[in-house]
């Protein structure tokens, strides 16, 4: 009998351990070296999670409700993770700190802070609200390249199919009758002729250039030639210029308003800013102010920031609300960005409809245009 108990304790240890190692997020982390965890979930995730604490509930069984309600997945597995580490002492930060390929030091140092000023609850509404306006933000510009995408990928795969498959038919039937072909005719043949013989060459070359690109954008020095380029683009860089500028606001006015040391915040906003130059500029601004320097007056240095910008930073340092004024111009830069996205769809639809013209125009004038030879030819 005691040797039947034992089997069984030892039974229920092992499948104990086996639950414990298979909702282990931190395991995935060491193993892949990150876990996939779309922007959606980690944005519902802050949600709920912000929706319960305003409900006063313990953190820990908020993190158990959200664990309980989350389907299957990386997110339900890191939300266990977490509710273990917090139900064995360890603060939410740290928990999340594991985690840094879901929660970026960004996320991390405001839930410390709000640890550290006892306002969690109010430190969770604030990462729900600039993780929304973020993900709004992106997917505006996301889904306004979707339609120009389209139509230029459906444009060239017509050209590619005509110049392939159609243009070769006719030429048989021109030169079968004999004549001189019109230039534009000629050219079209021409044309066709090399995309049906040397089409390898074109594709290898394609795919130098993009390995070329991609090698080259992974070096500091490349990214930061890439990076300049996007910010001087005619139309495209104004909204990236924009953009940035609204995500360095939202960011460090986040951070300001959450108690977060300035220095400290300025290191988390220039590893946040996802273009090297606006991150040289940020580490700039922050090697300024530890000197002792008011920041404003250094933003204006990098020539990265307008002037309004610049003046509001200003204005905020002084009166002590600096944290109000980076998220007013926030709010400013990503209302010019959508106009601008909406301005420039409304532009590049009828653009890209005339150029789509332009092209299957030349290419069914070019082939008929040998009809009134033929016709000439057939009445001889």
């Amino acid at each position: 009998m005691p040797e039947k108990l034992r089997d069984r304790r030892e039974k229920l240890a092992r499948a104990a351990s086996e639950r414990t190692t298979a909702a282990a997020p931190s395991e995935v982390v060491t193993k892949r070296g990150k876990v996939k965890v779309s922007k959606t979930a980690k944005t519902n995730f802050t949600t709920q999670l912000a929706t319960l604490q305003d409900a006063g509930l313990p953190i820990l069984r908020s993190l158990r409700i959200l664990e309980n309600q989350s389907a299957k997945g990386p997110m339900k597995q890191v939300t266990a993770g977490l509710a273990e580490d917090v139900e064995g002492g360890t603060s939410l930060s740290e928990a999340m700190a594991k985690y840094p390929y879901v929660f970026d030091d960004l996320y991390v140092n405001l839930v410390r802070a709000g640890e550290a000023g006892g306002a969690l609850t109010q430190i969770f509404n604030r990462l729900s609200e600039f993780m929304e306006k973020a993900d709004a933000l992106a997917r505006k510009i996301r889904s306004a390249m979707i339609y120009p995408t389209l139509v230029v990928s459906f444009a060239t795969a017509v050209v590619i199919f005509i110049m392939t498959s159609v243009v070769p038919k006719f030429e048989d039937a021109f030169r079968s009758l004999g004549g001189k072909l019109p230039a534009p005719t000629q050219f079209l043949i021409d044309v066709s002729r090399f995309l049906a013989t040397n089409w390898w060459i074109l594709l290898l070359a394609v795919l130098v250039l993009v390995a070329g690109f991609v090698a080259i954008g992974r070096t500091r020095g490349g990214r930061r030639f890439y990076d300049a380029r996007k910010l001087r683009l005619w139309i495209f860089g104004p909204i990236v210029h924009g953009t940035q500028i609204a995500r360095f606001s939202r960011t460090l006015g986040t951070l300001s308003s959450s108690g977060v040391e300035r220095l400290r915040s300025l290191d988390i906003v220039a590893d946040a800013a996802g273009n090297v130059v606006f991150e040289d500029g940020v580490r700039k601004i922050q090697a300024a102010v530890r000197e002792g320097e008011a920041m404003a007056r250094q933003m204006g240095a990098t020539a990265l920031f307008d002037d309004v910008v610049v003046n509001m930073v200003d204005v905020g340092e002084e009166t002590g609300e600096l944290d109000k004024m980076l998220l007013k111009v926030a709010d400013v830069y990503e209302q010019q960005v959508d106009n601008r996205v909406g301005a420039l769809m409304s532009v590049l639809e009828p653009v890209l409809i005339v150029c789509l013209g332009v092209v299957v125009g030349f290419i069914v004038i070019a082939l008929f245009l040998p009809l009134l030879s033929i016709q000439q030819l057939l009445g001889r």
